[in-house]
């Protein structure tokens, strides 16, 4: 597979910006300068105890901060995908991550494969249990199963998307003759890609349902060998390790003497991720919001990219 380049689209800002104008401009400037994927990130509400993002106990990371207030804005990743879908024809989607326990399995099943069959099967969702308290108690649901209740929302929705008549019996939901149309555009449903450390929870859930790993925790820092553990781990559960795509991160380098991205170092990285393989090499660059502006600066960093993947 052709080595993809994915950036991240802030659709969270700590203060009201007065227009998400910007989302748009940006969208369409990675569309038409060839960028292969954009992620949106998701919280659905939040408590007063942010300092928990840096506890890797409880899905954290370790020196993380989390980047707003509890007051900050953040609009709901699958309601920006949809929108920006229609206009972009064929940058590909996705959500990095996706609380997806906090959606009604029924509902989240029948609204992914609604905005794959409008983008023409441009969808991707990553999925994690997260790692706020208050944002399950405020769902009414248990904190401590939150990676049960994740389980259980892939294999409600994989059973909908993959059959056309579906059956299912899990703790809290038993269906049988279902029928939900249109599936997915995509074979097998929207793909899933699986966010998390090398533990036994994620690691089946990776293998079980998941078409890409989002790497979490220390497996961020050591990717070769952290690939290497979740190949591992995942043949231990009767997967095909070959048969999973993986995210790399990409560390920006900036120059010392104005701060501006030294655009040749960075890419520098890629032939080692591209080796220990990484099929999605992911990194925020800094993007003007200005729509020709942001084509020419993408354009730039696309064009470097491919050649530092050949």
């Amino acid at each position: 597979m052709q080595p993809q380049l994915s950036t991240g689209l802030r659709s969270f800002t700590p203060e009201d910006p007065g227009s998400w104008q910007h989302l748009i401009d940006v969208a369409r400037a990675a569309d038409e300068a060839g960028v292969d994927r954009l992620v949106v990130s998701d919280h659905v509400a939040f408590g007063e105890q942010l300092e928990d993002y840096a506890r890797p106990e409880l899905g954290g990371t370790e020196g993380g901060v989390q980047p707003t207030s509890p007051d900050g804005y953040w609009l709901d990743p699958l309601t920006v995908i949809a929108h920006l879908t229609s206009v972009t024809t064929r940058v590909r989607f996705g959500t990095n991550i996706l609380l997806a326990a906090l959606r009604r399995p029924l509902v989240l099943a029948k609204v992914a494969a609604t905005i794959d069959v409008l983008s023409g099967g441009r969808l991707d969702i990553g999925v994690g249990i997260g790692w706020q308290r208050a944002e399950y108690e405020a769902a009414g649901l248990p904190y401590r199963r939150r990676g049960r209740l994740l389980d259980h929302t892939l294999e409600v929705c994989q059973a909908l998307w993959r059959n056309r008549v579906a059956d299912y019996g899990g703790e809290g939901v038993t269906f049988s003759n279902i029928h939900q149309m249109p599936k997915p555009v995509q074979p097998g449903g929207v793909p899933i890609w699986v966010s998390g450390t090398i533990n036994p929870g994620a690691m089946r859930r990776l293998a079980v349902h998941g078409s890409g790993w989002i790497p979490w925790g220390p497996e961020v820092n050591d990717i070769a060998g952290g690939i290497e553990r979740m190949r591992e781990a995942v043949a231990g559960y009767g997967r095909d390790p070959s048969e999973i795509e993986i995210v790399g991160r990409l560390r920006r380098i900036v120059r010392d003497d104005n701060g501006e991205l030294d655009l040749e170092a960075t890419m520098a990285a890629v032939p080692d991720l591209v080796a220990a393989g990484v099929t999605d090499v992911r990194a925020g660059f800094p993007i003007s919001e200005e729509r020709e502006a942001a084509t020419e600066q993408l354009s730039a960093i696309v064009e470097a990219f491919r050649a530092a993947a050949s």
